[in-house]
């Protein structure tokens, strides 16, 4: 690729570019996207580009592949911060920091929408009425404190239409983890005191509560009241091991805060991969911490990456009050305004050099580390492997994101395609997909044109959509026919150049370890029984089936529950309410006469017609 032609291509639109901020991308020939930049001065920013021999053999690979650029001006860099961090996030091009294995992390919401306070976990958009207390680290940290929370002060678990049920105290009111306002064994207005009590205590109130519970207990002791003092007592415990959880850290100089402290190995050397550990604090207290192993190049450095990564980070989560850190940030100044205007409050980043708060940050990078060690143990293996498969296939380059496919049906019924993923970090469960078979000119059972749609959909969608990751191999659950038929479909939409393919045929009398492997324009070949790379590729193999039979397992049960009543056109749920009330079952309406049907309170003569016909063809 000449050098020439992408540093040309980046100076024609330097003579067009506004001294404005900005964002930037660099898209290939393919329309694939590259890069995604900011920019205080666009035209500086890209003109930079253009001087081709001062920048890393990495930033000259991307600037010979670029065939296009798009631009999008901002009103402030602030502003480009934040549009940048976002576009990354949600594209993922292949030469930025990535932050990978993001989630929506949970929170505890008190429900406010009921007399009784219902206190339970929730993940995703806040729309239901209550108090959100988060982010949690983990569902897990959210499960314990909640169960914690139900010792401390007796809220509801349980949902509207359990707690209208209930003739008795359930066994939670037992165990005394719940109050038993379903059953009166508590009233309302002292309830809402227990609601108040915990929300003071999510709220970082907890030292005006403890005190206020100490004096009740103290004063109920006096009165001989030794039950409800060591029920007092009990609650004073368990907020006690709230505050400070598993890992015994209790902030004493700060309540909000997040810490994010960065660790690499081999800095210095090739590879260089950074694990980032953040903490959460809220509340004073300690809810949890999360692990992160961002994507970056080998010659990026170690304050890039955290930078980078906090951008992306705080791309739709809560912001705290403040942030500390164990290295000096490039754009610190830059990240704190662009999160203090999302944040609308005051959000300040620190990186401390003593006490309390040190301490803390020295924690989280010796967590990182240790992180990180587990990581580079476990994925050494795998990288391994992905070598002896990239010589066992003679691919150019060792596979960094393989996709196995595979199908599943009985009799042509409830038919479904689906593939995996996997790569250097084992099996990407998160990327998983499944595909319902919807092509009516399909004939049931027929495994070749299930996986030419399945192929189909996949790859036109991977040349339509920017930022969508290609795989490098594709393995197919099938022989030489199938082979056929998928890089026949592939080579008609332009995709087959740029994957590798290969079929994966079971052994006479579908023995494992005698497969057969099929490749475009190589013969059939064989791997060595009992090594490593053979059992890797039945490994693929296999979980590619269990995730295709999984699936199609689930569909077939959701279909067994599914009334026969639904699919009549005109039949809604009062109707069908009717039609049960009136006859008993689906099985006695399918057997009723016309007559009969009409019976039936908005069911007139012609739709009682349909309704026989569709049982009676």
């Amino acid at each position: 690729m000449d050098a020439r032609s992408g540093t040309n291509i980046i100076a024609a639109y330097v003579k067009t570019l506004p001294a404005k901020p900005g964002v930037y991308r660099m898209i290939d020939n393919h329309g694939e996207l590259l890069y995604i930049g900011k920019a205080k001065h666009l035209k500086k920013r890209v003109t930079a580009y253009t001087k081709y021999g001062r920048h890393p053999i990495r930033i000259q690979r991307m600037i010979r592949a670029t065939k296009t650029m798009e631009f999008v001006v901002t009103d402030s860099e602030t502003e480009a911060l934040l549009l940048e961090a976002s576009l990354i996030k949600r594209l993922k091009p292949r030469y930025n920091i990535l932050l990978r294995d993001d989630k929506s992390f949970p929170y505890i919401l008190m429900r406010t929408d009921h007399p009784a306070a219902q206190l339970m976990k929730h993940r995703g958009k806040r729309n239901k009425k209550g108090q959100y207390y988060g982010p949690f680290a983990s569902a897990g940290a959210v499960n314990r404190t909640i169960d914690t929370l139900q010792r401390a002060f007796r809220l509801r678990t349980c949902s509207d239409s359990v707690y209208a049920g209930r003739s008795r105290p359930c066994m939670l009111h037992q165990i005394k983890r719940c109050a038993g306002p379903c059953t009166g064994e508590i009233s309302i207005s002292d309830y809402a005191q227990l609601n108040r009590d915990a929300s003071d205590f999510l709220s970082g109130r907890s030292q005006i509560l403890q005190k206020r519970l100490q004096t009740r207990m103290q004063s109920a002791a006096k009165a001989l009241q030794f039950e409800e003092a060591a029920d007092i007592r009990d609650r004073i415990r368990a907020m006690a091991f709230v505050r400070t959880g598993k890992t015994h850290i209790a902030p004493k100089t700060f309540a909000e805060a997040d810490i994010a402290a960065i660790h690499r190995e081999g800095e210095n050397q090739e590879g260089g991969q950074a694990c980032i550990q953040v903490f959460f604090f809220r509340a004073g207290q300690n809810w949890g911490a999360n692990a992160y192993y961002p994507r970056h190049a080998k010659d990026q450095d170690t304050a890039d990456i955290l930078d980078a990564f906090l951008a992306q980070f705080y791309t739709g989560k809560p912001i705290p009050k403040q942030l500390f850190v164990n290295v000096d940030l490039p754009n610190k100044a830059l990240l704190e305004t662009a999160l203090c205007e999302r944040r609308g409050k005051a959000f300040r980043i620190y990186r401390p050099k003593r006490g309390e708060k040190f301490d803390l940050v020295e924690l989280a990078r010796r967590n990182a580390r240790e992180a990180l060690a587990r990581k580079l143990a476990e994925t050494a293996s795998q990288n391994r492997l992905l070598s002896g498969l990239a010589d066992a296939l003679d691919l150019p380059d060792i596979p960094e994101r393989i996709e196995v496919y595979d199908n599943s049906h009985i009799q042509g019924t409830n038919s479904v395609g689906a593939f995996i993923v996997a790569g250097g970090e084992g099996f990407l469960r998160r990327e998983y997909r499944t595909f319902n078979i919807k092509d009516t000119r399909t004939k049931p059972g027929d495994d070749f044109a299930m996986m030419r749609e399945v192929m189909q959909r996949r790859f036109s969608r991977l040349l339509k959509e920017d930022g969508l990751v290609w795989p490098d191999l594709v393995l197919i659950d099938g022989g030489k026919g199938q082979l056929s038929a998928v890089s026949g479909v592939l080579e008609e939409i332009g995709a087959l150049e740029r994957t590798t393919l290969v079929a994966i045929a079971k052994g006479p009398d579908r023995n494992a370890g005698r497969e057969t492997f099929h490749m475009i324009g190589r013969p059939e070949f064989t791997l060595p029984a009992r090594t490593p790379v053979l059992y890797y590729l039945q490994r693929l193999r296999d979980e590619a089936h269990r995730f295709a039979i999984g699936t199609h397992r689930a569909k077939r049960k959701k279909q067994m529950h599914t009334n026969p009543l639904d699919a009549i056109e005109g039949i809604g749920p009062s109707r069908k309410k009717a039609l049960l009330s009136w006859f008993g079952s689906a099985k006695a309406v399918a057997g009723a006469a016309v007559e009969d049907l009409a019976k039936v309170e908005g069911i007139s003569k012609k739709l009682a017609e349909n309704i026989h016909d569709h049982f009676n063809e």
